[in-house]
């Protein structure tokens, strides 16, 4: 009886040795290789309630701003910033503001020009370009693109029907309006956008691209997801600061419209596309230890 003990100790430590052992990475079960992979996560998402989001909204703002604006808009300032007596009211947050704007016609022509190449071509270009390298470089399938770009769009696109509403509502002069005598201010180049200031659609679109591929790409979990914030609200706040350059909008306007643009920004995906339960496989390790003195065995291990 006791003879067979030494046998038992040689085959348990054996076991031993075995089990810790390094084992190569391809003899490894697949469900442990992918828990060990960078994950990416699903979002919820339905291409029919957010591609009837995404085509109203669209249709809705290009509808308000190309075929409606002029039945739409306000004919009169209904904020004016002046007392019924004429007396300037205009506060002292958007008095220091203005003087960000170009001291020139041509300086204001050419902020009112790069305001609008950066926020209709090189941001949205930008963003949804670096969504894709963010994406493709973090292991995601095409179609996760593909869904990213649409909440992306979905997100500003309402966010610029609500600015719309908010403009047509509010009436608030713009700013080289403001200070143009009153019989000079039906002599604008485009007399429908006098009363238009109130608050910035340039900006909050900036913001609210930035921020949904901002937001998606941390529900994700993409790699270098840091650089969407890094380089995307510099230039979103841009924006802002070339409308006030250009005498379109005050300081207010502008920061109502970074704040609104990123209220949808984050909002939109949050609300609607968080991520899915996804069922966590979990992996089973053994490993066995031996340990003992004269005339006894201790076994330990994990299952």
């Amino acid at each position: 009886m006791l003879a067979a003990v030494p046998t038992v100790l040689y085959s348990l430590a054996l076991a031993s040795l075995v089990a810790a052992s390094p084992v190569p990475t391809e003899a490894l079960p697949a469900a442990r290789q992918a828990s060990d992979a960078p994950t990416v996560h699903a979002l919820d998402f339905n291409w029919t309630r957010d591609g009837l989001i995404t085509g109203i909204s669209g249709v809705l703002w290009l509808g308000s701003e190309a075929f409606l604006k002029e039945q739409l808009v306000p004919k009169s300032c209904r904020w004016c910033d002046r007392s019924p007596d004429g007396t300037d009211t205009l506060n002292r947050v958007d008095r220091w503001g203005r003087g960000l704007a170009a001291e020139t016609a041509e300086g204001r022509k050419r902020w009112d020009t790069w305001s609008n190449i950066v926020d209709f071509g090189v941001l949205p270009v930008g963003v949804l370009g670096g969504q894709y390298l963010l994406a493709s470089g973090s292991g995601a399938p095409l179609h996760y693109y593909a869904q990213d770009a649409t909440i992306i769009v979905e997100s500003f696109v309402v966010s610029q029907v609500v600015n719309q509403v908010v403009k047509f509502s509010v009436g608030r002069e713009r700013p080289f309006v403001h200070v143009l005598p009153e019989d000079q201010k039906g002599r604008t180049e485009h007399p429908n956008d006098n009363n238009l200031s109130f608050y910035s659609g340039h900006t909050s679109m900036a913001f609210s691209l930035v921020t949904a591929a901002g937001t998606v790409s941390e529900l994700r979990g993409y790699k270098n997801r840091w650089l969407i914030w890094a380089v995307g609200l510099p230039v979103a706040a841009s924006v802002g600061l070339m409308r006030m350059g250009a005498d379109r909008h005050y300081l207010t306007d502008v920061l109502v419209g970074a704040a609104a643009g990123t209220l949808f920004g984050v909002g939109m995906p949050l609300l609607l596309h968080g991520r899915q339960q996804e069922t966590q496989t979990r992996s089973t390790g053994m490993s066995m230890h031996v340990s003992g003195g004269l005339g006894s065995v201790m076994l330990s291990g994990r299952f």
